[in-house]
């Protein structure tokens, strides 16, 4: 899956006890109405967002993570989170949208689709 934006924050990078390195880039989509989301890049991806800057507009592969946790008061909560394996520069600033919109055919008067469109017919009423 990939999601489409302009960068607005990477970050820096976070060491663990364990070893375990995470750094995260917030990146803002380009809808209607955008929306910053927090994409983590782990380990070995940790630096694939210090080659680009802030304002840049980029396409950025990500898979969705999600865990269970139980509380000690037995409690189930579940999370979820935006990891990053990828990071592509778009050229410009002209990003397509993140929701497909159909073509118009030039040669199709009427969409098969369109439950609305008349349509030519040889009947006489």
């Amino acid at each position: 899956m990939d999601l489409q934006g302009t960068i607005k924050k990477v970050t820096d990078l976070q060491t663990f006890n364990s070893g375990f390195q995470k750094r995260e880039l917030i990146l803002m989509t380009e809808e209607q109405y955008p929306q910053p989301i927090s994409i983590e890049f782990l380990q070995d991806k940790a630096d694939l967002p210090t080659k680009f800057n802030e304002g840049d507009s980029v396409k950025i592969g990500i898979n969705l993570r999600g865990r269970e946790w139980t509380s000690p008061d037995n409690v189930v909560k579940y999370f979820n989170s935006i990891v990053g394996w990828r990071i592509e520069k778009l050229e410009g600033n002209s990003t397509e949208p993140t929701a497909a919109t159909p073509s118009p055919s030039a040669n199709n008067t009427a969409s098969s689709t369109d439950v609305f469109a008349e349509e030519e017919d040889d009947l006489p009423f």
